[in-house]
């Protein structure tokens, strides 16, 4: 009989105390929840920025390129996209481009567009998973 009022006492202690006003801790510090941050809709940026990848699988550098293929040819949108996935650092004197990560070393807006459009326009289209 003692013994069932002892494991009361203590399981009854032990919910009171997990019923403290103080948030749960992690070794000093609160835990909290962090939630995710939202786009907005209508801003220039969003549009410019290729599809987001699913949670978890982050995309290659082929299917970012090929997503920028989405937005109208010739635009500064499309500049903006393929300078998003390859930012621009131009050389003084870049050759002919080799890869499509050459092409952000060409300073002419419209050189670059037409150099990751020829690549982007040439890879194969991966399937969609």
């Amino acid at each position: 009989m003692r013994m069932i009022l002892a494991v009361a006492a203590v399981l009854y202690s032990a919910s009171a105390f997990a019923q403290t006003d103080k948030p749960p801790m992690v070794g000093d510090k609160p835990l909290v929840q962090v939630k995710p941050k939202g786009t907005k809709a209508g801003t220039k940026e969003a549009a410019a920025k290729p599809a987001a990848a699913p949670k978890g699988k982050p995309q290659s550098v082929a299917a970012r390129l090929q997503a920028c293929l989405d937005i109208d040819d010739g635009t500064k949108d499309r500049l903006n996209c393929y300078d998003g996935v390859m930012p621009p650092a131009p050389k003084p004197k870049p050759a002919k481009a080799k890869g499509y990560a050459d092409c952000r070393f060409f300073k002419e807006e419209d050189e670059r567009l037409a150099c990751y459009n020829g690549f982007a326009e040439s890879i194969p289209k991966l399937p969609k998973t």
